[in-house]
C-alpha cells in the first residue's frame, strides 16, 4: 500500500509543478490554490509511505516521478523540447526510479 500512496504523492508533485508554472509567479488566483492544495496532499501521502518505506527510497522515487512527470507534461501541453539528451536524462532518471524500488526491503 506505501508504493501505491507513494506513487500518488508523486503524480500530485507533477499537478502542483504544472499548475505552479500556471499560475504565473502565484498572481492566478486558481492555479495558485490548486498548487497549495496538490502541494499539501503530495507531502502528506509522501509522509505517510515512508512509515513503512526507506527514507532515501520513498523521496528518491516521488522525486523521479515529479522529475519525469514534469519533463513529459512540459513536452506534451507547453511545448518544451524533447532534445535527445533531455531524454536521455529522463531515462536515467528513470532507471534510478526502478534501481531504487528493486533494491527496497519494504
Amino acid at each position: 500500500m506505501a508504493w501505491i500512496i507513494l506513487v500518488i504523492a508523486g503524480i500530485l508533485e507533477v499537478v502542483w509543478a504544472f499548475t505552479m508554472k500556471l499560475s504565473d509567479g502565484f498572481t492566478r488566483l486558481w492555479p495558485s490554490v490548486l498548487t497549495l492544495v496538490a502541494m499539501g496532499i503530495s507531502f502528506a501521502l509522501l509522509s505517510w509511505s515512508m512509515r513503512t518505506l526507506p527514507l532515501g527510497t520513498a523521496y528518491a522515487v516521488w522525486t523521479g516521478i515529479g522529475a519525469i512527470g514534469a519533463f513529459l507534461v512540459g513536452i506534451i501541453f507547453l511545448g518544451e523540447s524533447a532534445n535527445p539528451m533531455r531524454v536521455a536524462a529522463a531515462v536515467m532518471i528513470g532507471g534510478g526510479i526502478l534501481l531504487m524500488k528493486l533494491s527496497s526491503e519494504a
